[in-house]
Protein backbone atom coordinates (compact mmCIF):
# COMPACT_ATOMS: atom_id res chain seq x y z
CA UNK A 1 0.00 0.00 0.00
CA UNK A 2 3.40 2.28 0.07
CA UNK A 3 3.53 4.58 -2.98
CA UNK A 4 7.49 5.29 -3.34
CA UNK A 5 8.31 8.82 -4.80
CA UNK A 6 10.18 8.30 -7.43
CA UNK A 7 10.86 12.32 -8.01
CA UNK A 8 9.73 15.74 -5.79
CA UNK A 9 9.49 19.00 -8.12
CA UNK A 10 8.19 22.23 -5.98
CA UNK A 11 5.95 24.02 -8.12
CA UNK A 12 5.00 27.20 -5.77
CA UNK A 13 6.77 28.73 -2.34
CA UNK A 14 4.90 30.79 -0.61
CA UNK A 15 4.63 32.70 2.98
CA UNK A 16 1.52 29.74 4.48
CA UNK A 17 1.99 26.54 2.22
CA UNK A 18 4.52 25.19 -0.59
CA UNK A 19 3.28 23.38 -3.08
CA UNK A 20 5.33 20.29 -4.44
CA UNK A 21 4.35 17.59 -7.42
CA UNK A 22 5.41 14.12 -6.81
CA UNK A 23 5.59 11.11 -9.73
CA UNK A 24 5.27 8.11 -7.44
CA UNK A 25 5.63 4.39 -8.22
CA UNK A 26 2.09 2.60 -6.93
CA UNK A 27 2.44 -0.51 -5.12
CA UNK A 28 1.26 -2.18 -8.55
CA UNK A 29 4.25 -1.32 -10.36
CA UNK A 30 2.29 1.70 -11.63
CA UNK A 31 3.34 5.39 -11.59
CA UNK A 32 1.65 8.43 -11.18
CA UNK A 33 1.56 11.84 -9.79
CA UNK A 34 0.43 13.56 -6.22
CA UNK A 35 0.18 17.12 -5.64
CA UNK A 36 1.03 17.64 -2.17
CA UNK A 37 0.45 21.32 0.03
CA UNK A 38 3.39 21.13 2.52
CA UNK A 39 2.76 23.12 5.19
CA UNK A 40 4.35 24.11 8.67
CA UNK A 41 1.17 23.09 11.37
CA UNK A 42 -1.32 24.66 13.64
CA UNK A 43 -2.88 24.91 16.83
CA UNK A 44 -7.30 25.01 17.76
CA UNK A 45 -8.32 25.70 20.96
CA UNK A 46 -11.80 25.19 22.30
CA UNK A 47 -12.06 28.28 24.64
CA UNK A 48 -14.71 28.08 27.71
CA UNK A 49 -15.22 30.23 30.02
CA UNK A 50 -16.26 29.08 34.13
CA UNK A 51 -20.39 29.55 32.81
CA UNK A 52 -20.12 26.97 30.28
CA UNK A 53 -19.34 29.13 27.10
CA UNK A 54 -17.90 28.41 23.87
CA UNK A 55 -15.69 31.64 22.51
CA UNK A 56 -15.51 31.80 18.85
CA UNK A 57 -14.33 34.15 15.99
CA UNK A 58 -16.41 35.00 12.80
CA UNK A 59 -13.74 34.97 10.04
CA UNK A 60 -14.03 35.46 6.52
CA UNK A 61 -12.24 32.64 4.68
CA UNK A 62 -11.39 33.63 0.86
CA UNK A 63 -11.22 29.79 -0.49
CA UNK A 64 -14.72 29.41 0.05
CA UNK A 65 -15.80 32.69 0.07
CA UNK A 66 -18.12 33.52 3.04
CA UNK A 67 -17.45 33.93 6.63
CA UNK A 68 -17.37 31.16 9.23
CA UNK A 69 -17.91 30.51 12.93
CA UNK A 70 -14.60 28.35 13.81
CA UNK A 71 -12.76 27.61 17.11
CA UNK A 72 -9.93 29.99 17.50
CA UNK A 73 -6.79 28.78 15.25
CA UNK A 74 -3.18 30.14 13.84
CA UNK A 75 -0.19 28.52 12.08
CA UNK A 76 2.86 27.33 14.23
CA UNK A 77 6.06 29.30 14.26
CA UNK A 78 8.77 26.78 12.68
CA UNK A 79 10.24 25.52 15.82
CA UNK A 80 7.23 27.14 18.25
CA UNK A 81 6.13 24.64 20.69
CA UNK A 82 2.20 23.70 20.19
CA UNK A 83 1.04 25.16 23.47
CA UNK A 84 2.95 28.13 23.47
CA UNK A 85 1.44 28.78 19.96
CA UNK A 86 -2.03 27.84 21.57
CA UNK A 87 -1.54 30.18 24.41
CA UNK A 88 -0.22 33.38 21.96
CA UNK A 89 -3.35 32.49 19.55
CA UNK A 90 -5.70 32.61 22.02
CA UNK A 91 -4.75 35.94 23.40
CA UNK A 92 -4.39 37.42 20.16
CA UNK A 93 -8.00 35.69 18.48
CA UNK A 94 -10.10 36.22 21.51
CA UNK A 95 -8.03 38.16 24.53
CA UNK A 96 -7.98 35.31 26.71
CA UNK A 97 -5.24 33.81 28.18
CA UNK A 98 -6.04 29.89 29.34
CA UNK A 99 -4.99 29.27 32.54
CA UNK A 100 -5.26 25.62 31.20
CA UNK A 101 -4.60 23.54 28.31
CA UNK A 102 -5.71 19.89 27.65
CA UNK A 103 -4.77 18.34 24.19
CA UNK A 104 -7.97 16.67 23.09
CA UNK A 105 -6.47 15.17 19.38
CA UNK A 106 -3.63 15.71 17.17
CA UNK A 107 -4.64 15.03 13.60
CA UNK A 108 -4.13 15.41 9.70
CA UNK A 109 -6.83 18.55 8.53
CA UNK A 110 -7.16 16.95 4.93
CA UNK A 111 -4.38 14.22 4.37
CA UNK A 112 -5.50 13.48 0.79
CA UNK A 113 -3.51 16.76 -0.72
CA UNK A 114 -1.71 18.57 2.87
CA UNK A 115 0.58 17.53 5.38
CA UNK A 116 -0.77 20.25 7.69
CA UNK A 117 -0.90 18.60 11.35
CA UNK A 118 -3.76 19.97 13.73
CA UNK A 119 -2.92 20.32 17.64
CA UNK A 120 -6.40 20.88 19.29
CA UNK A 121 -6.68 21.96 22.56
CA UNK A 122 -9.76 22.40 25.36
CA UNK A 123 -8.43 25.76 27.05
CA UNK A 124 -9.98 26.77 30.31
CA UNK A 125 -9.50 28.92 33.55
CA UNK A 126 -9.53 32.02 30.56
CA UNK A 127 -8.23 34.86 32.30
CA UNK A 128 -8.56 38.16 30.18
CA UNK A 129 -5.07 39.49 28.43
CA UNK A 130 -4.32 42.47 26.60
CA UNK A 131 -0.99 41.66 24.01
CA UNK A 132 0.28 44.98 22.72
CA UNK A 133 0.40 43.63 19.08
CA UNK A 134 -2.49 41.44 20.16
CA UNK A 135 -3.83 40.85 16.30
CA UNK A 136 -2.42 39.34 12.70
CA UNK A 137 -2.50 42.86 10.85
CA UNK A 138 -4.28 41.32 7.83
CA UNK A 139 -6.50 39.29 10.04
CA UNK A 140 -10.25 40.72 10.41
CA UNK A 141 -12.14 38.63 13.13
CA UNK A 142 -15.16 39.52 15.66
CA UNK A 143 -15.78 37.26 18.64
CA UNK A 144 -19.15 35.14 19.54
CA UNK A 145 -19.38 33.21 22.86
CA UNK A 146 -22.54 30.98 23.34
CA UNK A 147 -23.13 27.67 25.10
CA UNK A 148 -21.47 24.25 24.24
CA UNK A 149 -24.84 22.70 23.79
CA UNK A 150 -25.89 24.75 21.21
CA UNK A 151 -22.54 25.16 19.22
CA UNK A 152 -23.23 21.49 19.38
CA UNK A 153 -26.43 22.00 17.81
CA UNK A 154 -24.91 23.90 15.12
CA UNK A 155 -22.68 21.32 14.03
CA UNK A 156 -25.48 18.81 13.42
CA UNK A 157 -27.25 21.02 11.82
CA UNK A 158 -25.11 22.28 9.67
CA UNK A 159 -24.82 26.35 10.29
CA UNK A 160 -20.80 25.50 11.39
CA UNK A 161 -18.93 24.50 8.46
CA UNK A 162 -15.65 23.92 9.65
CA UNK A 163 -13.98 20.92 10.04
CA UNK A 164 -11.50 21.78 12.66
CA UNK A 165 -14.28 23.31 14.59
CA UNK A 166 -16.53 20.35 14.64
CA UNK A 167 -13.91 17.91 15.70
CA UNK A 168 -12.76 20.14 18.46
CA UNK A 169 -16.42 20.98 19.90
CA UNK A 170 -17.67 17.23 19.78
CA UNK A 171 -14.28 16.03 21.38
CA UNK A 172 -14.75 18.69 24.01
CA UNK A 173 -18.13 17.27 24.96
CA UNK A 174 -16.74 13.53 24.91
CA UNK A 175 -13.94 14.97 27.26
CA UNK A 176 -16.17 16.85 29.73
CA UNK A 177 -18.72 13.54 29.85
CA UNK A 178 -15.42 11.67 31.39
Amino acid sequence: MIEETIESRKMYEGKIVNVRLDRVRLPDGGESYREVVEHGGAVAMVPIDDEGNVYFVHQFRKPVDKVLLEIPAGRLEPGEDPEDCARRELAEEIGFWPGELQELSIFYSSPGFSNEKLYLYLTTNLEKKVLANDTDEAEFVSVEKMPLSQALEKVANGEIEDGKTAIGLVLTSFFLQQ
